[in-house]
């Protein structure tokens, strides 16, 4: 990925601003969801190597909640967003309004609460390719997303294998949801992996500005 020395502070306030887009309509619709007001923002985007972005979340090893779905139109690729297990059983709980809830119960309650974070995943990555798609002037649709836990390691290795022949990087992106007067403490900290397939690359950068010239 020769353009990666390319990218500038000011391309990455670019997919920045994107991921703010994003986060104001994700918020919106939550907000009508939970019938509260809620928050979002993203403080960081950063284009990481593959190993930073396994030590983001502590490693391949540690279990995560998970949506994923693919990209496709002019930019196939696969898009993440990832929670750990305590922020995601968090979510949940107030979502659901059951501070009960656990990923290891096998209650009614569960299925109600994995819906829930289905749901979340569903508005958050809508949002955030939705806005890519018209600040780029790209075209790019989801598919049906899919909700897992698993090992980090297990979860983002399909997304990594195509892209790890031709390049070592990968976008992340860093989202804060936030309830209305809602302690510090108990911010919901998630994480978008954006992995484009090799082709798709140079299109976004493209699209965003940044060329592969040396």
């Amino acid at each position: 990925m020769d353009f990666i020395g390319g990218i500038s502070p000011e391309h990455l306030d670019i997919l920045k601003e994107v991921g703010n887009i994003g986060a104001g309509h994700s918020a919106t619709s939550l907000s009508k969801l939970l019938n509260k007001k809620i928050d979002m923002n993203v403080p960081d985007v950063k284009v990481v190597s593959f190993n930073e972005l396994m030590e983001r979340l502590g490693g391949p090893d540690v279990v995560i909640a998970s949506v994923f779905l693919r990209m496709e139109g002019d930019i196939p690729g696969s898009l993440f967003f990832v929670l750990s297990i305590e922020q995601a059983e968090r979510f949940i709980q107030q979502l659901i309004m059951d501070p009960s809830f656990s990923f290891s119960s096998q209650t009614s309650e569960n299925e109600l609460g994995l819906s829930a974070f289905q749901e979340l995943g569903n508005i958050l990555t809508g949002s955030y390719l939705s806005s890519l798609s018209d600040l780029t002037n790209l075209t790019i649709y989801p598919s049906v997303p899919a909700f897992t836990v698993d090992m980090f390691g297990a979860v983002i290795s399909h997304g990594l294998i195509e892209l790890s022949h031709v390049s070592d990087y990968a976008i992340i992106i860093d989202t804060v949801i936030k309830e209305e007067d809602q302690l510090e403490s108990d911010l919901v900290k998630g994480h978008f992996f954006l992995l484009p397939d090799p082709d798709s690359f140079n299109k976004l950068f493209k699209a965003l500005g940044v060329t592969n010239e040396a």
